[in-house]
């Protein structure tokens, strides 16, 4: 899968401290969809979704959205869905509330279904070879051989938390056509928002302070200088009117929005992704995604509503840390090649030892049997 952003054109990008935020623009909204968000009550929540007999999905939950297709649009007022949560009678987690959800995505009615953003992204990602080595070798421990990688935890950040992030949405003007925004902290790619509509994007606008967002973006938001701002630079010789010089500034945001999309943006645009579909709805489908975990590199996971041309509809990105996309890698590894080490490390070039002191480094220590070495090692 390629993230085709056919439709979308970039705007003048705008500032405050670290912040960046290029507005992303459509001439024409998607038709036959639409997206709201759904208003849960204001204290903290967690969720819990069940994706089997044993085994269970749990995360904070600051926000849903509800997806409608095939429909004119009608009044988001009246499209939008309260009231929907189903308390857990056994309490709290933490002395919090805790709000159950069945599935990561949720059928409410014909042509509407609710899902929480991001969650099936990041589901997605804890889930990857949840289950642990399919072959029961000597070098894994008990644990990981009876119950796979349960418990397998991510750590992220509140939007609210992003220093300089609430006061920046508060302040930025949403343009005329805006669909949604490319996020930058220290002029490092942090998320990618898009919706199908102008009115879809004022609506969920604030939403992105209630997203989740990885370590790096924090830090680089919290320690890193105000970025610099683009200003237009144009010659005060040859401007004789004022088409003129509405027609030089247009060519300064357009040089800059060339800029944009072919350099800064390609970590996420010019990436192969693997896709799975979640769920049909009409002529739109909800895929996650994932990249190859490249360490050292930019890597983005992410949720999708696309067409039946693969166009993006409604997109929402999350950054991995360096130490979840090593964590990712040696996943992949280790499972494409039957969860030997050996096998796995001849591969890297590398031996079994140092394989294993990378799994340890990574958070995976208790994937190993500790109190022996195989030969094969």
């Amino acid at each position: 899968m390629r993230i085709d952003l056919t439709g979308l054109r970039t705007g003048p990008a705008q500032t405050w401290g670290a912040i960046r935020l290029v507005p992303l623009l459509r001439d024409q909204p998607v038709e036959g969809l639409r997206l709201h968000r759904i208003a849960y009550a204001e204290e903290p929540r967690w969720s819990e979704v069940k994706l089997g007999s044993k085994t269970s999905y749990y995360s904070y939950i600051p926000h849903g959205f509800v997806a409608d297709w095939n429909r004119d649009g009608g009044d988001s007022g009246q499209s939008a869905a309260f009231g929907t949560q189903i308390l857990d009678q056994r309490g709290g987690v933490r002395g919090m509330p805790m709000q159950v959800h069945r599935r990561m995505t949720q059928k409410m009615g014909k042509q509407r279904v609710r899902f929480l953003p991001l969650h099936f992204a990041l589901e997605g990602y804890l889930a990857l070879h949840f289950g642990g080595p399919d072959i029961a070798w000597r070098e894994w421990s008990d644990r990981v051989l009876r119950h796979g990688l349960s418990p397998r935890e991510e750590a992220a950040y509140r939007g609210t938390t992003v220093t300089g992030l609430q006061d920046a949405l508060k302040v930025f003007e949403i343009h005329a056509g805006q669909c949604g925004v490319l996020l930058y902290t220290a002029d490092a790619l942090a998320a990618a928002f898009v919706v199908p509509h102008p009115e879809d994007y004022r609506e969920l606008h604030p939403t992105l302070v209630l997203d989740h967002f990885g370590e790096l973006i924090y830090q680089y938001a919290l320690m890193m200088p105000a970025v610099q701002e683009f200003r237009a630079s144009i010659a005060d010789q040859g401007i004789d009117s004022l088409a003129e010089l509405r027609a030089a500034a247009e060519a300064q945001f357009a040089q800059w929005a060339e800029f944009h999309d072919r350099v800064v943006a390609n970590a996420l645009l010019d990436r192969d992704y693997t896709a799975e579909r979640g769920y049909r709805m009409g002529a739109f489908d909800l895929v996650r995604f994932r990249p190859a975990f490249k360490p050292g590199e930019e890597n983005h996971i992410g949720e999708a509503i696309t067409d039946g041309d693969g166009a993006i509809a409604y997109l929402k990105t999350f950054r991995l840390s360096e130490a979840q996309i090593r964590r990712g890698y040696l996943l992949e590894l280790l499972a494409a090649h039957d969860w030997r080490l050996s096998a796995a490390a001849t591969v890297i070039g590398t031996t079994a030892a140092n394989l294993r002191t990378r799994i340890e480094a990574a958070g995976f220590g208790m994937m190993l049997r500790q109190k022996e070495k195989t030969a094969a090692e």
